[in-house]
Order: structure tokens, then C-alpha cells, then sequence
């Protein structure tokens, strides 16, 4: 997806239709529509040629977007879980590990990220109504396994407001609802973590259309990515236009939101309640 997105600006801004790029590779308009939108694999002899044919001499460049694309060509560690997640999730576990910097906004539950592994459980045997013990303990196994994006030597940061929502609605018993408030005061308190709590007190706000993610990439020249998770399906979103709507609504909850310290306090708090 990131390669196929830097490919298409590219062609935009040569003012190359997809027709004219498809017959310098010897290819339909279609497969140029599907690379571009990181549905399919990549060759280097095409992605050789595209990057001469939309003018791209410098070879530092040229270097690094075919880097891209030998490892948009490898198969990540999460693809052996693909039998039990949606058919749009690698996609995005793949995105994240990339990412240098994830923004996210929740309210329906804890982030992946931040769940402790019985809320896991119970987050995902709610998710997977039906399916077998088996399966449920794959699917918590790979959630525990992104996790380790968090604390390895090239962490990115992350940047979370969680709605008061997540934290009262239950999943699992009382002590499973203790342990993870426990868990997100501690992880709160990682250099690389910053998290905060919007509160019902606060009323109405920004993220009125629900949870969404923005992901962040160390390479300069690749745009942000906007993640939207549906009931059957997800948007990615990398347009300039989209991805600025969606920062903007997540300054406004990091503004209206109290700070880190101050949603600590009141992680104590609910802990104290529960």
C-alpha cells in the first residue's frame, strides 16, 4: 500500500494517466489501478521502469522506493495467523509494524495495543462468537505479538485518547476490568506512550464519528495512512485531504482531553471504584 500510494503521487505529478503507465510496463490500466492501490505484488523490472518513466533519476530514491518493494514482496510474521483474522487485518498489522509514530482514538474498548491479555480474551471471544478455544487463543497470541512493537529497541510512538466509554464498559470479570486499568497506568508511564482519557464530563466532541487510527512512517516521502475498521470490512486512507480532516479531530482531543498526568489520576480513580 505505501509503495503503491508513493507510486501513484508520483504519476499524478508527472500528469501520467494510468493507461500510459500501464503500456510502458506492458500492463492493463487496471493492474496499474490495483498496484497502486498495494493490491497486488511487485516486480522490480515494473517498478524499475515506472520510476523511470515518471522521471525519477536520483538514486538514493530509486534505492529506497525498490527496497519498498522487495519487502512489500515478503510475507510478515502475522500472515500465519491470516486463518483467523478478517481479510483486511494483515493489511493493517503490517502498517503498524511499519509505522514510526500510531495516533488512535478509541471508544468501544482498550486498544489492541494496551490489552492485557485476559481482557484480550475476552474482547476477542465477544468479537468471535462461535468460534473454537483454538482459534480464540491465535487470535489473542498475535494481539500480544504487536505488542512487542511498544517495547522493542525501534518503538514508535504512541499517541492515545481513550474515551471513558472503554473503560467502564466491562469485558471480563471484575478482576480482568482491574487488571487492565492497572496495565494502562503502567504502560502510561513508558517514554514512548502517551495517553489520555476523554471524559462523559466533557460532553460532545471531535471524535463523534468513531475510533480511527493514524499511522506515521519514518520515511519522509511516504504519506500517513488513516485507518477506518468497519463490521465487514476497513478504509485506508492516505489522501492529503482525508489524513488533515482526521489530525485535526484528534489535536481537538488531545486539547480537550485532560494531560497525562491527569488521566492517570483518573485511571486511579476508576481503579479505586471498581
Amino acid at each position: 500500500m505505501l509503495l503503491g500510494s508513493q507510486l501513484r503521487r508520483l504519476r499524478e505529478a508527472r500528469g501520467i494517466t494510468r493507461e500510459a503507465a500501464g503500456y510502458s510496463i506492458r500492463a492493463s490500466e487496471s493492474k496499474i489501478s490495483r498496484m497502486e492501490l498495494g493490491r497486488v505484488s511487485f516486480k522490480t523490472r515494473d517498478v524499475e521502469d515506472l520510476l523511470t518513466l515518471y522521471g525519477i533519476t536520483d538514486e538514493a530514491e530509486r534505492i529506497s522506493l525498490l527496497s519498498l518493494a522487495k519487502e512489500a514482496n515478503v510475507a510478515g510474521w502475522w500472515h500465519s495467523y491470516s486463518d483467523v483474522l478478517p481479510s483486511w487485518f494483515p493489511t493493517y498489522v503490517g502498517l503498524e509494524g511499519a509505522a514510526s509514530l500510531i495516533r488512535a482514538y478509541e471508544v468501544q474498548f482498550v486498544h489492541g495495543l494496551l490489552q492485557t491479555e485476559a481482557y484480550a480474551r475476552a474482547v476477542v471471544r465477544r468479537g468471535m462468537k462461535g468460534a473454537s478455544e483454538a482459534d480464540v487463543e491465535r487470535r489473542v497470541a498475535l494481539r500480544l505479538e504487536r505488542q512487542k512493537y511498544l517495547v522493542n529497541e525501534n518503538a514508535p510512538d504512541f499517541h492515545i485518547v481513550l474515551d471513558e466509554a472503554a473503560l467502564r464498559r466491562p469485558y471480563g470479570d471484575r478482576e480482568v476490568m482491574r487488571g487492565q486499568l492497572q496495565h494502562l497506568i503502567d504502560v502510561s508511564e513508558h517514554p514512548n506512550v502517551r495517553l489520555q482519557i476523554m471524559p462523559f464530563g466533557f460532553g460532545g466532541h471531535s471524535g463523534e464519528s468513531g475510533a480511527f487510527t493514524i499511522l506515521s512512517f519514518p520515511e519522509s516521502d511516504l504519506s500517513d495512512v488513516v485507518y477506518l475498521e468497519q463490521l465487514t470490512s476497513a478504509l485506508y486512507l492516505d489522501k492529503a485531504e482525508d489524513v488533515v480532516q482526521y489530525e485535526k479531530a484528534l489535536k481537538e482531543l488531545q486539547q480537550d482531553s485532560p494531560g497525562p498526568d491527569e488521566s492517570r489520576d483518573l485511571l486511579r480513580g476508576l481503579l479505586q471504584l471498581s
